[in-house]
């Protein structure tokens, strides 16, 4: 893995689409003195199994929404012993790949400081995670909901996406204030970026007219 942040640790890049190998994903590890969690998923990890053992291993796994759901949760669950989250409307798809631990259902603080945040719309369970860093940053982990690009940031509807459930969430998020965010998915090399509260409100912004050009 590599680390991006003082508490904060990249994997290797993985190209999920052959036909679209311009798509990127990562998942992401926190460490924190009280337990490491990671966000998102990615079949590489137990490439890096040492690396992450030696960094505190991994006490929980959020996923951000389905399409993080792969048979490789169980294998990690397996070696790290760590307990997974998701959104309790794709729970059911979890579990039929592994034991399920924590459900998510609505705003709250989980784990130590962790802000859950859902926003439905990608896919009826997508969930954002704000985090305040003891190091001074505010990392807002967004999933899919909206995600970096070569020209920017973007949104995708997909099929059994929810229009006005993903404006909403937008919107909902556009009121945040982020120093770090950190999409699932991207159109570039990764999914992070530094922004300014008038970048991510023009960054949002931008995704909310797309969505509005695509009606």
């Amino acid at each position: 893995m590599q680390q991006i942040y003082p508490d904060l640790w990249q994997s290797l890049t993985e190209r999920p689409f052959a036909e679209a190998p311009q798509v990127t994903t990562h998942a992401y590890l926190l460490t924190r003195p009280e337990s490491n969690v990671l966000f998102y998923n990615s079949s590489y990890l137990l490439e890096d199994a040492d690396q992450i053992e030696s960094l505190g291993g991994v006490a929980y796994q959020l996923l951000s929404h389905r399409d993080e759901i792969t048979p490789a949760l169980a294998d990690l669950r397996t070696h790290f012993g760590a307990k997974l989250g998701i959104h309790a409307r794709e729970a059911d798809e979890v579990r039929a790949v592994s034991p399920l631990d924590l459900a998510f259902e609505s705003r709250e603080t989980w784990l130590g400081g962790i802000e859950v945040i859902p926003t439905p719309g990608h896919s009826p369970g997508s969930t954002s995670f704000l985090y305040a860093s003891p190091h001074g940053q505010r990392y807002l982990f967004t999933g899919d909901t909206i995600f970096a690009s070569e020209r920017g940031w973007e949104t995708y509807l997909i099929r059994g996406s929810n229009r006005e459930d993903l404006v909403n969430s937008l919107k909902l998020l556009r009121g945040l204030k982020p120093d770090v965010v950190i999409s699932s998915a991207a159109v570039a090399p990764d999914g992070v970026r530094e922004v300014t509260p008038a970048q991510w409100r023009k960054a949002v912004d931008a995704a909310l007219e797309e969505l509005s050009a695509l009606a």
